[in-house]
């Protein structure tokens, strides 16, 4: 596997690309299949359609889920979506928390946070920001957000750990998040995990399913329950792309599984050591003698 610069740069430029474009992955790209090995994209998205806030120009088609129906959002709370991409995933929150919420969406492609706000400029919206910026070092200070979002990016980090950490920091205490992303059952083939191309299309970056939610634990969540979950079937044009035929045999006969899953979680009201969390200021006292 390449080093996280490296993979970082090279999902910058592929989700760039489809920014530009402005046509969803599975549209007229044809990136949900091999294309000379370089577009490898599932079409692994839920359909948004008649979701209240769906804003159809800022569905890209790129995620694994419907975070938002996990995350118990509530009018007048402060929503994080992280890796925010055109905005579809923050459009639909900022329905439900209405004029009296605000929601963020944080993106280190460029090209996605200009789309994004060209797409919140066209809907009037005053009350979503798009910033640019990378998840392991959000631009969002400790303690000022109600809920966190995010909708198959995760898997696309390869420091996870730095990503979760991330999320409780800047979580109020009690606040909670709800994610959708792409994770692992059983060993996956070497050859397809090392692939450059399927990491970007959220497949070879996943890690074990008991893995991501064990380290979300460690973290400090709590209640952390999956909510969802649906096997991907990777096609298998695709799976010849990178597997030989006694490769792919053996694929077959294992159990290993490639799943979306919705998770959630809380971030505990108080820290061990520690008395009530002063909610105002989202800091929790000094620890008691």
């Amino acid at each position: 596997m390449e080093n996280s610069e490296t993979l970082k740069e090279l999902v910058r430029e592929k989700y760039g690309a489809i920014a530009r474009d402005s046509s969803s992955c599975c549209g007229p790209t044809s990136c949900c299949g091999p294309t000379n090995g370089e577009n490898v994209f599932l079409d692994i998205s839920d359909d948004y359609k008649g979701k209240e806030g769906y804003v159809e120009e800022a569905d890209l088609g790129l995620g694994c889920g419907i975070p938002t129906e996990a995350a118990d959002l509530k009018p007048g709370q402060t929503v994080l979506d992280l890796g925010s991409g055109a905005g579809n995933d923050v459009f639909v929150a900022r329905q439900i928390v209405g004029e009296t919420g605000k929601v963020i969406g944080v993106d280190m492609t460029p090209d996605m946070i200009k789309k994004a706000r060209e797409n919140a400029a066209r809907q009037g919206y005053t009350n979503v920001e798009f910033r640019l910026g990378e998840i392991e070092a959000l631009p969002v200070g400790g303690s000022s957000i109600d809920r966190v979002v995010s909708n198959c990016v995760l898997n696309l980090i390869p420091n996870k750990q730095g990503a979760f950490s991330e999320m409780i920091r800047v979580l109020r205490p009690g606040g909670s998040f709800g994610v959708s992303d792409v994770v692992l059952e059983g060993e996956f083939p070497e050859a397809l995990k090392e692939a450059a191309e399927l990491y970007v299309g959220c497949v070879s970056g996943a890690i074990q399913k008991n893995e991501y939610l064990e380290m979300l634990r460690d973290t400090g969540f709590e209640n952390v329950r999956v909510t969802k979950e649906k096997t991907i079937v990777i096609p298998d044009d695709l799976v010849a792309a990178y597997l030989n035929e006694e490769q792919r045999n053996a694929l077959k006969q294992s159990k290993v599984r490639v799943l979306s899953v919705t998770v959630q979680g809380f971030k505990p009201l108080k820290s061990e050591g520690c008395c009530t969390p002063l909610a105002e200021a989202g800091a929790c006292c000094a620890p008691a003698a």
